[in-house]
């Protein structure tokens, strides 16, 4: 009976072994890839990762490089309200704490921290260091500071309309973020992240992905450092609502500075309340360019051999088209002016008996050559194209209205590129903001070489006898023109007809005006001056000087 007890527990014994090896020979081996698949689902953890962003910079003349947009490692404070204690005075404390730290209404913490079926809620991001060591002393459970990878723009405000921003979902909006965003963002790749004993977790990143390319834009830092400079003192001595100025090389059309009023920082954009801050106003507002424009009608009526420079006009101070009366600025008569003296005195009624000498037909095929009827295509987003429904109807009085700048929309940038054959012997450019766009082709020639020095030898004498002698700098020839228009009311947004009291005052020149080595238009919008020659002309004098001393090109001619 004793043998039969011992034998039987044994027998039982070994029947359970056998039971048992066959569960684990089972579990490691038959099913072995199914708990190895169950493992790593418990342990690892996949996500979608982006290589990292690539960066914009801007050079000076030496070769300086400089960061308008870069990524870097930001703290930022989140709650976790699962592991807060939810008794009143512990959430109170938390909320009354960080409120002192992180200068937040108590009220928004709280709020924050009694979402019980939440584990990540953000306080606050992109923390100051003094935040970081203060927040670091205090012993909250379900408090966290961490870091995380974001956009940064060093320079603030500098050159913003053009760089952008980098929006919440991580794509860029406006400018050379939102335009070359898919050069910049790099490409997808996939995370794994490992959790081991002690919740201590190893990441490793696998599959093809790259780094975004940098850029690089034409952009000169310090002429649009000068640029913005003298836009943020037409604000004190001007009280201007708005503006731009514009530089850039009239021969290949590469941008080297432009800078705008009102501006912002890229780095807070989430505060600006007005979006209309983030659009380019040289490439998405346009405007009627006033006196501006009349080089453009003269130089049309040259090469059509429809006037030379020194042709006469006898002025009377105003001309009848159609019933309608046109004046000149304050009512003023000339009496025998040449052609030259036109543009010297900007005669608004001998503009109009040019543009008839041309004819409307081939004025209007001028405007076109010129670039006005298209977009100038520079390598930034949402440009905008001037309809010019009224130019375009194609009556008299539009015709004439247009010869001197009145009555036809264009923007900044398409000015510059009209100009810019003026400037050049003739030929249009594409303007570009990133050096990788430049054209090697040659632009269409619009005018002839001798038109092009003939109007060059024109408005070089506006500078010199003209209503522009404060846009002259000492030992250069400077050609330019200035221009100062009504604003209409439907461009301010008011449905009524006709034209405010409000002006755009600009002047447009390059310089040295018989080898230009660049180009500046200065537009303000509604400056407390007279005219243009008592605001955007001594802009462009200063910032031409600037210029020419910062190029190191020696004078031409006796100081």
């Amino acid at each position: 009976m004793k043998n039969f007890r011992f034998n039987l527990v044994l027998f039982c014994f070994c029947i359970y072994s056998l039971v048992v090896a066959y569960y684990l020979v089972s579990f490691q081996i038959t099913k072995n890839d199914y708990w190895r698949a169950m493992a790593q689902g418990q342990q690892k953890t996949y996500s979608e990762v982006l290589g990292d962003r690539g960066g914009v910079y801007i050079k000076d003349r030496l070769g300086q490089s400089y960061p308008l947009a870069i990524n870097r490692d930001w703290e930022y404070i989140y709650v976790s309200p699962r592991e807060v204690k939810q008794k009143e005075e512990d959430v109170n404390a938390i909320s009354e704490s960080l409120s002192s730290i992180l200068d937040i209404n108590s009220d928004i913490i709280l709020t924050k921290l009694v979402k019980q079926d939440s584990a990540y809620e953000v306080i606050k991001k992109r923390l100051t260091q003094e935040e970081v060591k203060e927040l670091k002393d205090l012993d909250f459970g379900g408090v966290y500071v961490r870091k995380e990878v974001v956009r940064y723009y060093p320079q603030n405000s500098l050159a913003s309309q053009l760089v952008g921003f980098v929006g919440g979902d991580n794509t860029g909006q406006y400018g050379i973020e939102e335009h070359y965003n898919s050069m910049l963002e790099g490409s997808e790749s996939f995370k794994e992240t490992e959790k081991f004993f002690h919740q201590y977790l190893i990441s490793k990143t696998f599959g093809a992905f790259n780094s975004g390319a940098d850029i690089t834009l034409t952009v000169d830092y310090n002429i649009q450092f000068m640029a913005e400079n003298l836009l943020e003192r037409a604000v004190e001595n001007l009280s201007i609502e708005g503006g731009t100025v514009l530089v850039g090389d009239p021969n290949t059309g590469r941008i080297i500075a432009l800078a705008n009023y009102p501006s912002f920082d890229p780095n807070e954009y989430s505060k600006e309340s007005n979006f209309k801050v983030f659009k380019n106003p040289a490439i998405h507002n346009p405007y009627e360019p006033g006196s501006i424009f009349k080089p453009i009608t003269m130089a049309i009526a040259l090469n059509e051999d429809k006037i030379t420079p020194t042709d006469k006009y006898h002025d009377t101070g105003s001309v009848q088209v159609k019933g309608r009366t046109i004046r000149n600025y304050a009512q003023r008569s000339w009496g025998e002016v040449t052609m030259t003296e036109v543009l010297e005195k900007s005669i608004n009624t001998a503009t109009v008996y040019v543009e008839n000498l041309i004819g409307h037909n081939t004025f209007k095929d001028y405007i076109e050559k010129f670039g006005f009827f298209e977009k100038a295509d520079i390598d930034l987003p949402g440009e905008v194209l001037p309809p010019n429904i009224s130019f375009k109807e194609g009556y008299d009085i539009n015709y004439a209205n247009a010869s001197f700048g009145q009555g036809i929309e264009v923007t900044s940038i398409q000015m510059f590129k009209a100009f810019s054959a003026l400037a050049n012997g003739g030929r249009l450019i594409n303007p570009y903001i990133v050096e990788e766009n430049k054209s090697i082709l040659q632009g269409e020639r619009v005018i002839s070489p001798k038109t092009s020095l003939d109007i060059t030898s024109m408005m070089v004498s506006v500078t010199e006898n003209g209503f522009a002698k404060t846009a002259q700098v000492p030992g250069y020839y400077i050609a330019g023109k200035t221009g100062t228009a009504q604003i209409p009311w439907t461009s301010l947004e008011i449905n009524k007809v006709g034209y405010s009291d409000k002006t755009i005052q600009g002047f447009i020149g390059y310089a040295p005006a018989f080898n230009p080595q660049f180009l500046i238009l200065v537009k303000l919008d509604n400056p407390q001056a007279k005219t243009s020659e008592y605001s955007a002309a001594p802009i462009f004098g200063e910032l031409a000087k600037y210029i020419l001393d910062y190029y190191q090109i020696p004078p031409e001619r006796e100081l």
